[in-house]
């Protein structure tokens, strides 16, 4: 997806996660949305986490005001 160089990130979220093609795996019926989504810190909101569980997604993102060291950067 494309937007303004000036957008902030978060605001691009939602429609990103929309537009997820069929996620492809086990046979059967296919999911439609990842399981989970693996964010840094500027995605911490509790408006975007409450909307990812909306559509099945489990948000795992960055607290902000935690200490480093959650190990995101290990699964991104």
């Amino acid at each position: 997806m494309l937007s303004g160089g000036n957008r902030h990130d978060v605001t691009q979220l939602l429609p990103l996660v929309d537009a997820f093609p069929i996620v492809r795996g086990i046979r059967g019926r296919p999911r439609l949305r990842p399981r989970y989504l693996y964010a840094d810190r500027s995605y911490d909101y509790d408006v975007y986490r409450r909307a990812l569980r909306e559509r099945g997604i489990v948000p795992r993102l960055a607290r902000r005001g935690v200490a480093h060291g959650s190990g995101l950067g290990r699964t991104r």
